[in-house]
C-alpha cells in the first residue's frame, strides 16, 4: 500500500486496482472498514483508495481539548487527492464523509470527476448551527414535514447524545445518536462487529466540536459535477428530506433509493449499492 501521509499526519488506507481513481470517504462512528463490501469489487474496474479519516481507525487519536473540525477533513481529502497523482477523482462519501466530499467538490472542482453521496447531513441548507428561532419558524411555515423531521432528529438524537458526551458517557451518547441516525430497528440489527467499530470511533470531540460549515445554495446550483444521491428506503425521514433538497439544487444530480437499507446503505445492501455505483461511474469515464 505504501504510506499515505500529509505533513505529520499519517492515514491508515488501502490502495488497490487500476484505472480511474475512486476514493471512499467514510462517515461518523466508522473507519475504512465500513467499505469492506465495496473495495474488492470496485477495484476490478477502478483504482480504489479507502482511508480512515483523521482521528479514526488506526490513526492517531484526537488530542485532548482539540476541535473536531470538518475543515481539517476537507483539507485532508484535497491533499490526499493531490498526493495520489491520479485525479480528477470520483468520490464516494457516506454521511459525514459525503458532506466532506461535497465541500471538496465545491472548493476544488478541478480535482473531482463525479460524486456519489449517501445521505449527507446537509442541515445547514435549512438551519444555522446552532439554529436561530427565525429560521425555524420560517422552515415550519414553508416546509413543515422537513422541520418536523429535523426537530425529531435533534430531540431524540443530537441533543441527548451531545449531553451524554459532555458528561463523558460515551456509550450512552453512541446509543442515542445511533438510534436517531439509523432508526431503532436498524440500530438493533447492528452486528457485534459493526457495533464495536462504532465504539472504536465514538469520538467525544465530534459531539462537542465546531459542527458543519455553511452551505451556499447558490454555489450548489453552479456545481456541475455529475452526482448520484443515494438513500435507503428504511432510513429515518430526515435523510430523505435533506437529500431531496440537495437534488433540487444540484444541476447534474440523480437520485436512487436502495431497498432493505437504512442510513448505512452500502453496508445494509452492498450488492445493490455496488451495482448502482459501478453503473454510475461507468457513465462518467
Amino acid at each position: 500500500m505504501g504510506e499515505l501521509r500529509l505533513g505529520d499526519t499519517a492515514f491508515d488506507h488501502d490502495d488497490r486496482g487500476r484505472g480511474p481513481l475512486v476514493i471512499l470517504v467514510h462517515g461518523s462512528a466508522g473507519d475504512r472498514r465500513s467499505w469492506q463490501g465495496q473495495t474488492a469489487l470496485l477495484a476490478g474496474e477502478f483504482r480504489v483508495v479507502d482511508y480512515s479519516r483523521r482521528h479514526h481507525g488506526a490513526n492517531k487519536p484526537i488530542d485532548d481539548g482539540a476541535d473536531y473540525a470538518m475543515e481539517e477533513h476537507v483539507e485532508d481529502l484535497i491533499g490526499i487527492i493531490e498526493s495520489l497523482d491520479g485525479g480528477p477523482a470520483h468520490l464516494v462519501g457516506h454521511s459525514y464523509g459525503g458532506y466532506v466530499s461535497l465541500m471538496v467538490a465545491l472548493r476544488r472542482p478541478d480535482l473531482i470527476r463525479s460524486l456519489v453521496l449517501i445521505e449527507p447531513p446537509v442541515v445547514p441548507l435549512y438551519l444555522s448551527d446552532p439554529p436561530n428561532p427565525t429560521e425555524l419558524v420560517k422552515l415550519l411555515a414553508t416546509r413543515p414535514r422537513t422541520a418536523a423531521a429535523l426537530i425529531r432528529f435533534a430531540a431524540t438524537g443530537l441533543i441527548p447524545a451531545t449531553k451524554a458526551a459532555r458528561d463523558d458517557q460515551m456509550e450512552k451518547a453512541m446509543t442515542r445518536f445511533g438510534r436517531a441516525v439509523l432508526g431503532p430497528d436498524a440500530f438493533e440489527r447492528l452486528s457485534p462487529e459493526r457495533w464495536q467499530q462504532a465504539l472504536d470511533n465514538n469520538i467525544r470531540a465530534e459531539y462537542l466540536g465546531s459542527g458543519f460549515p455553511a452551505l451556499d445554495p447558490r454555489s450548489l446550483k453552479e456545481m456541475d459535477r455529475p452526482t448520484l444521491l443515494v438513500t435507503g428506503d428504511r432510513s429515518p425521514g430526515v435523510w430523505t428530506h435533506l437529500t431531496a433538497r440537495l437534488d433540487e439544487l444540484l444541476p447534474k444530480s440523480t437520485r436512487a433509493t436502495i431497498a432493505d437499507a437504512s442510513h448505512m446503505v452500502h453496508e445494509d445492501n452492498p450488492q445493490r449499492f455496488n451495482d448502482l455505483v459501478i453503473e454510475f461511474l461507468g457513465r462518467q469515464r
